[in-house]
């Protein structure tokens, strides 16, 4: 069956409300491990994951780091304007870009109270931060269908806007845990390894990993190799559709260093550290598949559409390797040092893995597109995954308990 065809009831399960983790465990590393190993499961803790997974493993994590994308303004009558910065205009070229922007940038945002903001009105907002006075001003340029598009400037200018909401926003946790952003969430909700500025959600697959992990691992002689994925507020998009064609999937910006395609190349078993890492390693894959059959592909065509794997390139699919090594050599060719472009893959029941051999991955809320990602891996025994981690007290959601699924 095309993944098109697919009823979403049929990827459902009952989530109890106090099942939803509201706030982290003290300790990352204490969380709960489900491992699922070729159908057994079985209960860990996740501390214990580098002595279980295979030898010679490659774990890929996403290096993305969350912003504080929620902005208050106050109006000049009183009440609150909600800016959520989503993802830069397409004058942009990429998120990285948007970050570095000084002074001024156009932005697509959703707005809470958008209709008592004004025509004309300019929302400020404002701290004293080392002496000085930061201001950000916002100014609604455009309506869209699907968001709006804000002119924001600020002082001191010469300041990148990374920077700038860094001090005047707030950490975008996500709505199901039905609370306000708290001090403790702009440690928590974001991981010890996050590097590049450009996410609106959490890769919340890593929020378990510890430096004594991370050492753990390599004490056990377990790769690690980092790319970004930044991650839209698109992945909490309910699918409301009654079959997947309704559905449109949010594309994401991935960025991928070069050097980094003939390491996963040399891989024996390549698991991602999270949805977002597996939906990086996989539209790699393809744009490989891509670039092997048209070597003179543009960056554009490039992109993976949402249905794209299904309706055409499964049926020319290569070798891992052989699709990497042509990706490298796109990039060489094009005299280009870094992989950034958009991916919009969708991975449901259906889908043919390229790279993946497992994955890590947190519990996902039902009818999800995250939770069709997991069927696509395990098949239908993601329900008894889910059954198992019900029956035994596992935490749910961002900063719930963890899995380690190894079909």
């Amino acid at each position: 069956m095309h993944p098109k065809l697919l009823s979403i009831k049929d990827f459902s399960y009952h989530l109890p409300d106090d099942r939803i983790a509201r706030y982290p465990l003290a300790n990352r590393d204490e969380s709960k491990l489900l491992l699922y190993r070729h159908g057994q499961i079985s209960s860990n803790v996740f501390s214990q994951l580098p002595g279980l997974l295979p030898a010679n493993s490659t774990l890929v994590f996403n290096n993305s780091r969350v912003v504080e994308a929620r902005l208050l303004f106050e109006k000049p009558t009183g009440g609150l304007i909600e800016i959520f910065a989503l993802e830069p205009h397409e004058e942009y070229a990429d998120i990285t870009t948007a970050m570095n922007a000084c002074g001024s940038i156009r932005y697509k945002c959703m707005v809470g109270g958008a209709s008592k903001w004004k025509p004309g009105m300019v929302l400020q907002k404002q701290l004293l931060y080392e002496g000085s006075t930061v201001l950000m001003e916002a100014r609604m340029e455009e309506r869209r269908s699907d968001c709006f598009v804000i002119q924001l400037s600020w002082a001191p200018a010469d300041w990148p806007f990374a920077q700038v909401l860094h001090l005047l926003g707030e950490m975008p946790i996500p709505p199901y845990l039905q609370r306000q952003a708290e001090a403790s969430d702009a440690e928590r909700y974001q991981t010890v390894y996050a590097k590049n500025d450009g996410s609106v959600a959490a890769p919340t697959a890593g929020l378990h990993f510890t430096p004594a992990v991370m050492q753990g691992l390599t004490n056990a002689g377990i790769e690690q190799a980092f790319v970004t994925l930044h991650v839209g507020a698109g992945t909490f998009k309910p699918v409301k559709a009654d079959t997947m064609q309704g559905h449109e999937m949010h594309a994401e910006f991935l960025d991928v260093p070069a050097e980094m395609l003939p390491q996963l190349a040399a891989a024996s078993c390549i698991i991602p550290v999270g949805t977002t890492s597996m939906r990086t390693l996989e539209s790699l894959y393809w744009m490989g598949v891509k670039a092997a059959h048209q070597p003179d592909i543009s960056l554009a065509e490039l992109e993976i559409q949402q249905w794209e794997v299904y309706d055409h390139l499964q049926k020319v699919a290569l070798p891992p390797q052989q699709a990497l090594q042509a990706l490298h050599a796109w990039l060489e060719k094009n005299n280009r040092k870094r992989l950034i472009i958009k991916t919009q893959i969708i991975i449901a029941p259906g889908y043919q893995f390229g790279l993946c051999k497992g994955l890590i991955t947190n519990f996902h809320q039902p009818q999800s597109t995250l939770l069709l990602l997991v069927a696509a891996l395990v098949g239908t025994g993601w329900q008894e995954v889910y059954q198992y981690a019900l029956d035994n007290e596992f935490r749910f959601l961002s900063y719930g308990d963890s899995s380690l699924l190894l079909p």
